[in-house]
């Protein structure tokens, strides 16, 4: 059975964390897993988490499953914050989802829902785009299709590149567009040119597809989801696939949506029963642990403020350590300008060197990124700042 099958390499993330954890340079800094870190390097519990989850195991009182859905509870909760609770589309009905194992299980899930309306579907994905985003829609059966998005050179987005590729876009295919705090580059839309796209989609016919994996860490929860909204209100189709993993902390745990907005009730009713079914035939059901610990939060007005104001926290510190990397980088006589960095929002940012200074980097100073040059900001610190930024200077 499998005496033909050859070996494949690691993936580029993860074989570089196995690299990191086997480094014994006290230095070592870790810029490649796209993992929250406070100023200690530690990924840590969320207190309104630790209390939702304490709250959870006092009340539980079954294990049985949830269904392919999942929790009704955790999908309203999670449209509510996606959507906002008085979005045009919730009050119209026209809004199905299911709670799935993390946004990963919700990109498969909606492409292969895509997959039984239109076989083979073209969904456009910016160029650059998460690595993973390839294999979860492509092995769905979609075919994949780049526009321009973000030159690395100038460190800027292609928006005019990006709208003369899109202009050619029409009805039959999706353009995947990430909601914020774009991954890998951290340069994101302004409502200016989210107007422009939606404006397309009405015109051209297009169905979005967006990714919603970092609501929060940007600007704030409802700053995020301003295209995002704005685009539900003024399309009749579109696809939402949202994560826990980093504005909960819930990394492990794997807490996702799958959301779609269709036309009409009755076109919702029919496309909820596909998606339902495409889940019962590849996971069957969901976990409910990490989706109760959400719905909780979510639901109790304490919590929800003890959340908003941790994510808040999260938040100020991934911008800060922006603004200090710019400046220690220019403290340490690094040649050229980084600003940019500070522009951009989110965890990641190209750095701009090339692949040999990447591995000088790894090889020199025990300073591990992948080879496109994006780093986690949050891997940063106050205490690694200086060393990371002197060890940039010397290798450009």
């Amino acid at each position: 059975m499998f005496e033909q099958l050859s070996s494949l390499p690691p993936d580029p993330i993860l074989g570089l964390l196995a690299t990191y954890r086997t480094d014994d340079n006290p230095n070592k800094i870790d810029l490649g897993v796209g993992v929250y870190k406070d100023e200690s390097g530690h990924t840590p519990v969320l207190q309104a988490v630790k209390e939702a989850e304490t709250r959870l195991l006092q009340s539980e009182e079954t294990k049985a499953y949830i269904g392919p859905a999942g929790a009704p509870g955790f999908n309203t909760a999670m449209q509510e914050l996606v959507l906002g609770a008085e979005h045009p589309a919730l009050l119209a009905g026209r809004v199905r989802s299911a709670q799935t194992p993390g946004g990963c299980g919700a990109l498969r899930v909606l492409a292969e829902f895509v997959n039984r309306a239109r076989p083979g579907a073209t969904i456009w994905v910016s160029d650059p785009t998460w690595a993973n985003h390839v294999p979860l829609l492509g092995n769905a059966g979609l075919e994949i299709k780049s526009y321009p998005y973000y030159d690395r050179a100038s460190a800027t987005l292609q928006f005019d590149q990006m709208v003369d590729t899109l202009q050619n876009v029409g009805e039959g295919d999706l353009v995947l567009l990430h909601a914020c705090c774009h991954n890998p580059c951290g340069a994101d839309l302004s409502r200016e040119q989210w107007k422009v796209i939606v404006e397309m989609a009405q015109k051209q016919g297009f169905t979005p597809y967006i990714d919603m994996a970092y609501q929060g860490f940007g600007d704030g929860l409802d700053d995020d989801a301003w295209g995002l909204r704005l685009m539900a209100e003024s399309v009749p189709e579109m696809l939402v696939a949202a994560s826990c993993s980093k504005n909960f902390g819930l990394y492990r745990e794997r807490v996702g949506l799958a959301m779609a907005i269709y036309n009409d009730v009755a076109a919702a009713d029919r496309g909820q029963s596909q998606m339902l079914n495409a889940i019962r035939g590849n996971y069957s059901m969901p976990p409910s642990h990490g989706a109760a610990i959400v719905e909780s939060i979510l639901t109790d007005a304490s919590l929800r403020a003890n959340w908003e104001a941790e994510l808040t926290e999260m938040r100020e510190r991934i911008n800060g350590l922006r603004a200090g990397v710019v400046e220690s980088l220019a403290a340490a006589g690094a040649a050229g300008d980084f600003g940019f960095i500070q522009r951009q929002k989110g965890m990641f940012s190209f750095l701009g060197i090339n692949a040999e200074q990447v591995q000088r980097l790894q090889k020199e100073f025990s300073i591990y990124m992948v080879d496109s040059s994006r780093i986690s900001i949050a891997g940063l610190s106050q205490g690694n700042m200086e060393y990371f930024s002197k060890a940039v200077a010397s290798i450009l």
